[in-house]
């Protein structure tokens, strides 16, 4: 008994339905599947391709199933997704595939793909070393849920081995991560871009054109174009670049709105119709070409760690934990622009052939740099010159010109300066000028990846000559702003005054040289029609976007909370952590991947510490990157003395959202002279294990043992109240669980 066309075509509709509602999760299956040599672009656009093929034929075979929720529509695209992705096996298939064969949707040119940072690339890692039958089994049964014998059954129509879901039970993955997602809100279609290679691109186009019988039709077009209008046949790059076209937003837009960042800043300024100094802004960005930064420095050896490692000696007083060079790249002269204020029409004359002329891609690295002319480090100095256009990024800031229309943001004269700030997608730009005269011209590059209420709050508008001082521009829904010395955690915060639209009085800042004095920061109440009774602190890293502070208090003890989302580094004991941690926020101005975000401080434990030490407490400072890494580092402050660094790691996810499960520990020595190993875990941790050249165990979250008076390696395993294993964090494989 055959089925008629109408109700074959039904079929087909349904499965179209069932893809597109699911597509997400989908593509979840299909990314995880694909094998990890294809690399994050080749996966991301083979898991797509997989999914987008998986829509039935007319007539094509029915599901593994019937139509309830083991069989149907969802279950035949299922079987075909994982199909499709366990079908480029061995190296000619994955060859193939990553050549991009056959050549079916979607296409990308020009552009590299990866997920953001988390979520299914946390998950991705972990599966990195299992087959793609386990792989698929393990997204199948512990991520989108299906009982086992569903699950095998889908594997089983799809070619998949016996033993495939017995192999993925066995897997250990974390239920915080798995829960992140199943969360509704998340979306595994969602992915990140960057542009490729631009100059080897371009190489790439003209050999092309060069080879190609075509060259002799451009080269008669590009002859006929009227010298008198350069720009007559490319509009597109003559919209983006007019000062009139500058998007602008209303005034009162931040408050109607459930998007609180960047996007939601009006254009605010004494000089935000002066379309010259707009010209010149907007010229000076897209004539800067400059030439590619140098490799970033690479992290010098830390304090040894107990770990996977020799734990070293106990230490009387603070180390360095930044990365190795940073704040000493210097300045590297190139000509990148010329001053058109001297033209008729200056906005005109900056809009010149130069503002046609696609500028490199530029990456920072670490390095030292101002914004205004005291130095700093923090910001990688990418092209200077003397009466021209000095650029500067910050790390992991892009400088080539807009992609689109530009927001203007700002527009006026600060402290003899005219300041000009534009938002180009996840970036902000500064432009400033003299007032009067004819001195250099600046343009600072800052990242704004995903920036929120808090990291969107403010801007560094202008810098005194000796760096000392600085004004800031505020967010509109900043209601009130005050100073305060982190390193005096019982001053009260002193009023600052802001002028109507937005500008603070002068501020200190941070010095970046000398002896640790005083640390000033910013902090700012929002208005009550965004959220009640929320006030955070902003610090100046020397960079266009002030960092985020913020606080994770002990989950034991008088001052213990429920597990959430850092808080906001206000109360007694914030303002406690980050008197004795603030002095080290000068080793975080510059990480190599994308600039600082936010840094928090997470007191995850304290102990009492041997022959009457006192007690100590355990805290882990994360120093977020805009591109989502961060360096993390572990101190252990004793109840008298100075705070003794216990590990560090760069380019982790440790003491993160996704990284809370926590483990270290270190030797020590006591006031009576004997040496321990120390350790603690996060709330997690239910027992601590020592082997190696210490053996001990203990039940709970520390563990004291006497240890001999020369290092030795020693490894710790915290055991979790979900029956996982986590090893001590030490820079280098572990601190993962």
């Amino acid at each position: 008994m055959s089925t008629s066309p109408r109700f074959r075509s039904t079929a087909v509709e349904q499965a179209e339905a069932v893809l597109v509602e699911q597509y997400p999760r989908l593509v979840r299956l299909a990314y995880l599947t694909l094998p990890d040599s294809l690399g994050r672009h080749g996966r991301v656009l083979l898991a797509h391709r997989a999914v987008q093929r998986a829509l039935p034929r007319r007539g094509g075979a029915a599901g593994p199933g019937g139509p309830d929720g083991s069989g149907g529509a969802l279950a035949e695209v299922r079987v075909r997704v994982l199909r499709g992705c366990l079908a480029p096996a061995g190296r000619t298939g994955a060859a193939l595939a990553r050549a991009g064969w056959p050549p079916v949707p979607p296409f990308v040119w020009g552009l590299r793909l990866w997920p953001p940072a988390g979520g299914i690339e946390e998950v991705a890692r972990v599966l990195a070393g299992e087959p793609a039958p386990v792989r698929a089994a393990f997204v199948l049964h512990r991520v989108d849920g299906l009982p086992e014998e569903t699950a095998a059954r889908l594997l089983g129509a799809a070619g998949a081995p016996a033993d495939a879901m017995a192999r993925a039970l066995a897997l250990g993955v974390g239920e915080t991560l798995l829960r992140e997602l199943r969360r509704p809100e998340f979306d595994a279609s969602v992915v990140s871009t960057r542009p490729t290679d631009l100059l080897r691109r371009r190489r790439r186009v003209r050999a092309g054109w060069a080879a190609a019988a075509a060259l002799a039709v451009v080269a008669g077009a590009l002859a006929v174009v009227d010298p008198a209008r350069p720009h007559a046949s490319l509009p597109v790059a003559v919209g983006v670049l007019d000062p009139a076209r500058l998007e602008r937003v209303p005034a009162q837009a931040w408050a109607d709105t459930a998007r609180i960042d960047f996007t939601a800043w009006p254009a605010r300024g004494g000089r935000t119709t002066d379309r010259a100094l707009l010209g010149r802004a907007l010229g000076a960005w897209a004539s800067a070409s400059p030439p590619h930064a140098s490799a970033p420095p690479q992290p010098t050896p830390g304090p040894p760690a107990v770990g996977r490692a020799t734990p070293g000696s106990n230490a009387s007083g603070p180390h360095a934990v930044g990365r190795a060079g940073l704040g000493s790249a210097a300045l590297v002269p190139a000509v990148v622009g010329r001053d058109a204020r001297g033209a008729a029409d200056p906005g005109r004359a900056a809009l010149g052939s130069a503002a046609l002329i696609p500028a490199a891609v530029g990456r920072a690295g670490s390095g030292a740099g101002s914004l205004g002319s005291g130095g700093r480090p923090g910001v990688a100095p990418v092209a200077a010159v003397g009466g021209g256009v000095v650029v500067r990024a910050a790390p992991g800031a892009d400088t080539d010109p807009p992609r689109r229309t530009p927001q203007l943001l700002y527009a006026g004269d600060s402290d003899g300066r005219a300041v000009v700030l534009l938002l180009d997608g996840d970036r902000v730009v500064r432009y400033a000028e003299a007032v009067t005269g004819r001195g250099a011209r600046e343009l600072d590059f800052a990242r704004t990846d995903e920036a929120g209420v808090t990291t969107a709050a403010a801007l560094t508008l202008v810098r005194s000559p000796d760096g000392g001082r600085a004004r800031y521009l505020l967010a509109p829904w900043i209601a009130a702003a005050g100073t305060r010395d982190l390193l005096r955690a019982g001053e009260d915060t002193k009023p600052l005054a802001l002028a109507a639209d937005g500008v603070t009085a002068p501020v200190e800042v941070p010095r970046s040289a000398g002896a640790c004095a005083a640390w000033p920061a910013l902090e700012v109440t929002s208005s009550a029609r965004i959220v009640e009774k929320h006030s955070f602190v902003l610090a100046d890293l020397g960079t266009l976007t002030p960092v985020h502070l913020t606080y994770t208090p002990l989950p034991d003890g008088p001052g213990a909370a429920a597990a959430r989302q850092p808080r906001e580094a206000t109360g007694a004991a914030a303002r406690a952590a980050w008197a004795a941690t603030a002095c080290r926020l000068p080793e975080m101005r510059g990480m190599r991947d994308g600039g600082v975000r936010a840094v928090n401080i997470w007191e995850f434990a304290s102990s009492e510490l041997p022959d009457g030490g006192g007690r100590a407490v355990w805290s882990c400072t994360r120093t977020s990157s805009w591109a989502g890494p961060g360096d993390v580092l572990v101190r252990l402050s004793p109840a008298a003395g100075p705070p003794q660094d216990v590990a560090r790691a760069p380019d982790t996810a440790a003491c993160g959202r996704f990284g809370q499960h926590l483990l270290a520990g270190t030797r020590w020595r006591s006031p009576a002279g004997r040496w321990y190993l120390l350790a603690a875990g996060s709330r997690e941790v239910t027992g601590i294990t020592a082997s190696g050249a210490v053996r001990a165990e203990a039940r709970g979250r520390t563990l004291a043992a006497p240890a001999g008076p020369e290092a030795a390696a020693v490894e710790l395993t915290g055991r979790l109240a979900s029956g996982g294993r986590v090893t001590a964090l030490d820079g280098g494989s572990g601190g993962r669980d």
